[in-house]
């Protein structure tokens, strides 16, 4: 048995998203659990190198979780051989210029999406990944989401029938920083610094859509800054330039119409902070981030529209839990395994670069629907 020891640039960690799901959840967490095991017998276990500007910040978090290796050099680690991946979690407008320094430096690619903050420039870093012969992935955790899988068990048992819409509810209410402080970093609503709940979340859309209700073909999309002033994270007022939600529907090349519904803006009634509703034929299901609940054609009620009674059917009982039918680990977790599977063993990995490349699209073809009060339609990435 060997161990494949890999150095793995980590940059941007230090925000919310890296720290926890990339840093704590899933590196830290396979390190501890012994590193990935291959089909030979052989184990890779990463060894992450925090980079970033803030070397406070950064050493604060290598101290806490017991990381050796910190660096605001980020040439000197590309220039480093043991480091093997680069993978970057930074803020969206600077990840292009330093996924390509990574390209240059011959480091397989591994990134969050947004993967850049224009189709063009998303497009160019996976052909120019591929032309240098690089492995290269982005970050598609929903994928893996314990509902969701459940959710993807019931489409390929055709338990659905002929699927015939998705109704999909994401977000909750993001304190304004007066009241409370806010929940998300105040850059998410400035534009400038590429914030936005358009290029944000239908990056995730595009791939939940094309991994399991196919392709999109068209979207209408508005757009809306509903809260027009914010606080910062020192408490300073600061004007919203970006989108804080947004109301899409979706065509696929199968006739399936989706509507997602996803907002900052909103206080939840529902089971969670993403669900997904889907209409079939024969049954119905609706999927959290854990839980699916399904009810087939033979026991859904009938109901008679009469508002001047109280509602005698109790809808959310006429519903079944979909059980776990195995342990469910982490979504950026299970991910990041394949990914340092595909590196080191060469297993295959299709959420390429381009995958990266098509939700940019789907966000940008978003802002013009928006633009123009018109559908949209979304031609092939090649």
């Amino acid at each position: 048995m060997k161990t494949h020891l890999i150095g793995i640039i980590m940059n941007g960690v230090t925000g919310r998203m890296g720290t926890n799901q990339h840093l704590i959840r899933s590196i830290l967490a396979i390190r501890q659990q012994g590193g990935v095991r291959l089909a030979n017998g052989d184990v890779i276990m990463p060894d992450p190198i925090l980079i970033g500007r803030n070397r406070d910040k950064l050493e604060a978090l290598a101290k806490t979780h017991n990381v050796a290796r910190v660096s605001t050099d980020l040439g000197a680690a590309l220039a480093d051989p043991f480091n093997q991946i680069y993978f970057d979690s930074q803020t969206t407008d600077r990840r292009a210029a330093d996924v390509r320094r990574a390209i240059a430096a011959k480091k397989a690619i591994y990134c969050e999406k947004p993967t850049a903050v224009d189709t063009a420039t998303a497009l160019a870093l996976y052909h120019e990944a591929t032309a240098a012969g690089l492995k290269n992935g982005v970050v598609q955790d929903k994928l893996w989401l314990p509902g969701l899988l459940k959710l993807k068990l019931l489409i390929d048992s055709g338990f659905f029938g002929r699927i015939l819409s998705v109704r999909g509810e994401f977000g909750y209410w993001v304190f304004e920083g007066d009241l409370q402080p806010a929940q998300r970093p105040s850059w998410n609503y400035r534009k400038e610094d590429g914030g936005g709940m358009i290029i944000d979340m239908l990056c995730h859309w595009r791939y939940v859509i094309d991994n399991l209700f196919g392709p999109v073909k068209a979207v209408s999309c508005l757009g809306a800054t509903h809260i027009p002033e914010r606080r910062d994270e020192k408490g300073k007022p600061y004007a919203c330039t970006a989108d804080d939600a947004a109301y899409a529907t979706f065509e696929t090349e199968t006739g399936i119409i989706l509507h997602f519904n996803s907002s900052w803006c909103t206080r939840v009634r529902r089971d969670d902070l993403l669900t997904l509703q889907v209409d079939g034929t024969k049954g119905s299901a609706v999927a959290g981030l854990r839980e699916c609940w399904t009810q087939r054609a033979e026991t859904t009620p009938r109901p008679v529209w009469n508002p001047d009674i109280d509602q005698p059917i109790k809808f959310f009982e006429g519903w079944q839990r979909v059980p776990d039918y195995a342990v469910m680990d982490n979504a950026f977790k299970i991910q990041w395994e394949m990914f340092l599977k595909h590196v080191v063993a060469g297993e295959p990995f299709r959420w390429s670069l381009l995958e990266g490349a098509k939700g940019v699209q789907l966000a940008e073809k978003g802002i013009e629907s928006w633009t123009k009060r018109a559908w949209t339609n979304i031609p092939p990435l090649v």
